[in-house]
């Protein structure tokens, strides 16, 4: 199951989810707007990773971040849409 970083105040998080709604791709939707221990784990993943660069540098978040079953980390979903799980 994917885990997915965001808000739901993100416009693209809410595409995001829509779309792997869509599509039956089951993922755990983590918002960050509600939870402190959720924002630190996102920063932990955010603040350790190069992937963040070009977001960091436009004083963007980098929000959906979708982390996969084996750790991989991206901020593309689309890549996972038509990948639904049996």
């Amino acid at each position: 199951m994917l885990k997915i970083y965001g808000s739901m105040l993100c416009p693209d998080c809410v595409q995001c989810c829509e779309e792997l709604t869509e599509a039956h791709v089951a993922y755990a939707f983590l918002d960050f707007s509600d939870s402190l221990a959720i924002l630190k784990a996102f920063l932990a993943i955010r603040d350790g990773s190069p992937l963040f660069d070009e977001a960091r540098k436009a004083g963007s978040i980098g929000i959906p971040c979708i982390v996969d079953e084996q750790g991989n980390v991206s901020l593309e979903w689309s890549r996972y849409v038509g990948q639904a799980e049996a």
